[in-house]
């Protein structure tokens, strides 16, 4: 068959490994380090940027590379507690597993390197090869103390005709309507090209403006790019929304091309491209950085949320061109 899907253990590490061998595309994923997909080739060079050679380097020191997800709040919030439902929730740093920005803000969630996940399912055959893991958020009173709605994620990776798509699911089993802030932070390179010799597309109407410590303030401006724009001596660490689902992200240069579609539950993306990396990240979010916060400043209006016993459910696509 043209679709691969398998278990497998690398450096000691349970991985699972997707691949498309019409496309040449191959896909790993370490469900105990986060259900991150760590690593994705196209013709046998890197389409996700990570500072590791090997998982089992990745196991021993995570860090942001490949495609972290971002939850049950995406990229930052303003203070030490967030809002839902009118009422506010204090975070208890006590038990030292919130992650902190250079300006000691909350950032990233809670999962990002999370050993929970287990996979539900394994599938390949004429069309797809994909993997769905769950993890159940509700059974870890550490996670509960920080975020107390009691809810369920399922990620589903599937490669097919060259493409990999991230899907999510959320299942609230809170008896209170669940918000939504979730995203994921991918990073990606163009091997071999250099970096100043990358073209970036942004499909977005708006720039969210932020302030001295990347927040939204609230307001909005017309995105007001030339595109495509050259990284040559800029840096990107923005946040943009308007996303159209219909049009793609996209790097490219020296004949290769990453490209990315959001579905429309994501429609606020953050670019970040630092100066002097060789990577750039196109982050889908379900709405723009402190969301919870902003929604009860009466600053962002359309918040995601989840009924009592409802589902949320959403993909972005990746596709390379090399």
């Amino acid at each position: 068959m043209n679709y691969t899907a398998e278990r497998q253990t690398i450096d000691g590490v349970e991985v699972v490994y997707l691949a498309d061998a019409r496309n040449k595309t191959e896909v790993w994923i370490a469900p105990t380090i986060g259900n991150n997909s760590y690593e994705m080739k196209v013709n046998g060079q890197r389409v996700f940027w990570s500072p590791y050679a090997t998982v089992k380097e990745l196991k021993a020191k995570p860090a942001m590379a490949g495609n972290p997800f971002l939850a049950p709040w995406a990229n930052r919030l303003d203070q030490d507690a967030f809002y839902a439902n009118g009422k506010k929730y204090n975070l208890n740093l006590e038990l030292k597993n919130v992650r902190r920005d250079g300006n000691q803000q909350p950032i990233h969630g809670l999962l990002v390197y999370s050993t929970e996940w287990q996979v539900a399912s394994l599938k390949s055959g004429d069309e797809s090869a994909s993997v769905t893991s769950r993890l159940d958020f509700w059974k870890y009173p550490d996670y509960m103390a920080q975020f107390p709605f009691a809810h369920s994620y399922e990620m589903t990776y599937r490669l097919r005709d060259g493409a990999l798509e991230v899907e999510t699911a959320i299942e609230n089993l809170s008896t209170l309507t669940m918000p939504v802030s979730v995203a994921y932070h991918p990073y990606f390179t163009l091997p071999g090209v250099p970096r100043d010799d990358w073209q970036v597309r942004v499909p977005a109407t708006h720039q969210v403006v932020l302030n001295d410590k990347l927040t939204p303030t609230g307001e909005l401006r017309p995105l007001n790019l030339q595109q495509p724009v050259s990284l040559k001596g800029r840096q990107f660490d923005d946040v943009y929304s308007g996303v159209d689902p219909s049009k793609e992200f996209s790097v490219e240069g020296g004949g290769k091309r990453i490209a990315l579609k959001f579905g429309p539950r994501f429609p606020v993306g953050v670019v970040y491209a630092p100066q002097g990396r060789d990577f750039i990240c196109f982050e889908p979010m379900s709405g723009p950085t402190n969301a919870f916060n902003l929604h009860q400043a009466g600053k962002y209006t359309p918040l995601q949320t989840i009924a009592p016993g409802g589902s949320w459910r959403e993909s972005y696509w990746i596709k390379a061109a090399y």
